[in-house]
């Protein structure tokens, strides 16, 4: 495959078509609706990647393999999207965050169009590991594309011929993860409030000796406060994959609604002046600034 072509072009997004030229592949293109603002569209070619013309022109550039990298909440529409321009034969690896009736909708609509559809639960974070991160690909054409993502680098596997399975592992996974995330910001900023941080965490050192409670406290708060969007978005996905298993999913709700409240945050500039101050920003200078925007900023105990 020499030319592959790449839907969304956000942090996922530019971070496989480096690392896929940097495997080898002659060129990559790509479409991502922000395209339509030239000045966003001039970013792709700086990183050596051709901005199709919209979702046609990407399928008639890249017949082959599609990649779709978007946000969750996108990734039914851009599949049924895709599946009115794709060539027969396509190749379509949908990356996202999805539930599996979300996955299975999608594939639907790509096969019915003559399109071999691909699920990938990625099960990690993509920047510490770009294309090499692990992940588990699903359905009857798994198979056949692994060996040539396995080529370029990729730490793929198939989970099943099944689909469903790849994003229901990921799904599931993401309930235990971003709700990690979502009670350290909770707990972590309550501590800071009432000023026992440190002993708390030091609770937590004792408890958990394998995790470096303030490192992680940190990396937690900075990721959700740069993608807290997407990690909402996420995290409803996964909401439906628990109603899906015929449960209420109380939690995996409440983890999509931390992570919303705090991409709301970011969103009004909470945090943007961290960028600004020495060395990396630890959490507490993101629950500072939590502490100080609440509606009552005064209340003390």
């Amino acid at each position: 495959m020499e030319h592959i072509g790449i839907i969304g072009f956000g942090e996922v997004g530019r971070i496989f078509a480096a690392g896929l030229m940097a495997a080898g592949v002659s060129r990559v293109s790509a479409w991502d609706r922000q395209f339509t603002d030239p000045a966003v569209a001039a970013q792709a070619p700086a990183t050596g990647v051709q901005a199709a013309d919209g979702m046609a022109g990407l399928c008639v550039l890249a017949p082959a393999l599609l990649i779709s990298a978007v946000t969750a909440s996108n990734a039914l529409q851009v599949a049924q999207e895709a599946a009115q321009h794709l060539a027969p034969g396509t190749l379509f690896l949908d990356l996202n965050s999805a539930s599996p009736g979300t996955k299975q909708q999608a594939a639907a609509a790509i096969e019915a169009a003559g399109g071999r559809y691909v699920e990938a639960g990625v099960m990690t974070s993509v920047p510490p590991y770009g294309i090499r991160v692990p992940m588990l690909l699903g359905g009857p054409h798994a198979a056949a594309l692994l060996p040539q993502l396995q080529a370029w680098g990729m730490q793929a596997q198939v989970a099943s011929e099944r689909l469903g399975v790849a994003s229901a592992t990921k799904m599931c996974r993401s309930v235990m993860i971003k709700g990690l995330e979502a009670l350290v910001l909770e707990s972590y900023a309550t501590a800071r409030h009432y000023g026992v941080e440190d002993a708390m965490i030091a609770t937590l050192q004792e408890t958990f000796p394998g995790i470096d409670w303030q490192r992680q406290g940190s990396y937690f708060f900075s990721r959700v406060a740069r993608h807290g969007q997407r990690r909402a978005e996420e995290m409803r996905e996964a909401a439906q994959t628990v109603r899906e298993a015929g449960f209420e999913p109380f939690m995996a709700s409440a983890i999509a609604d931390k992570h919303q409240w705090m991409a709301d945050q970011a969103r009004a500039g909470l945090f943007a002046d961290l960028t600004h101050l020495p060395g990396e920003p630890g959490w507490a200078d993101h629950a500072d600034r939590l502490l100080a925007a609440r509606p009552d900023p005064s209340a003390r105990t």
